[in-house]
């Protein structure tokens, strides 16, 4: 199974340490962030990994080269300035991903869920496979339900998708961790070099019964803020 870690975005909240800096390479307790996410891939047995860039993409080219210091082959797929949104960028992608389910990383977190269980996330006619977590202070209303490894729709589309699927609207919401398991097939009708979101591709296949998921009770931080990078980094460098 390949991997792919999402490093396209711009970093606007980041700002003013991503006007020179691309955020998957802002250092967290002396390494750059997305170094985290190969080594954990590395350990998990994933030795292929994507990465998508545009901001700066050089410099995360430039640092990372072919991988070979994490034991992983990394394979490129720029995008233009603005980048494509996720699902536009995984789908330019696919010619470098194949056409075997693969797992999918955004680059702006850190987790510590075992890469290794994507392998046998995908099962039946599932599409897609998520990794749900508790809901975050910053983001206290979350995004999809989860009940016996249904994903159920979050916000305006969730009574509908609830309805659709026998599911209580009343399930509890969790936040979608930016990890996902997809089989090529989800981004089919995406023409390549398209920009396109993957917030509406996720609810229409909810709504038809095909995505799974699970919940990650671990560590996971959205490090989307300066002041969230900054915690993140003293909590590690007090855990080592």
């Amino acid at each position: 199974m390949k991997a792919m870690i999402l490093a396209a975005g711009r970093g606007e909240r980041m700002r003013p340490l991503t006007d020179r800096t691309p955020k998957p390479l802002l250092p967290v307790a002396g390494k750059p962030l997305i170094v985290w996410h190969l080594e954990r891939l590395a350990r998990a047995g994933f030795h292929e990994v994507v990465i998508n860039h545009a901001h700066l993409g050089d410099q995360i080219e430039a640092l990372l080269g072919e991988g070979d210091a994490w034991n992983v082959g990394i394979r490129y797929s720029a995008e233009p300035q603005g980048a494509l949104e996720t699902a536009g960028g995984i789908a330019n992608a696919l010619p470098l991903l194949g056409n075997a389910p693969f797992l999918v990383i955004n680059g702006d977190i850190f987790c510590d869920w075992d890469a290794a269980r994507a392998r046998d996330a995908l099962a039946g006619d599932k599409l897609a496979h998520l990794v749900l977590v508790d809901n975050p202070a910053h983001h206290p209303a979350g995004d999809f339900t989860l009940h016996d490894g249904k994903v159920g729709a979050g916000g305006t589309a969730r009574a509908g998708s609830a309805a659709n699927m026998g599911m209580a609207p009343g399930w509890p919401m969790l936040t979608f961790s930016g990890i996902g398991i997809y089989r090529p097939a989800f981004f089919a009708d995406i023409a390549r070099g398209t920009s396109a979101k993957l917030a509406p591709l996720l609810n229409d296949a909810i709504a038809a019964g095909q995505v799974s998921g699970e919940h990650h009770v671990g560590r996971w931080v959205d490090v989307g803020t300066p002041e969230r990078l900054k915690a993140l980094d003293i909590d590690l460098r007090h855990a080592c």
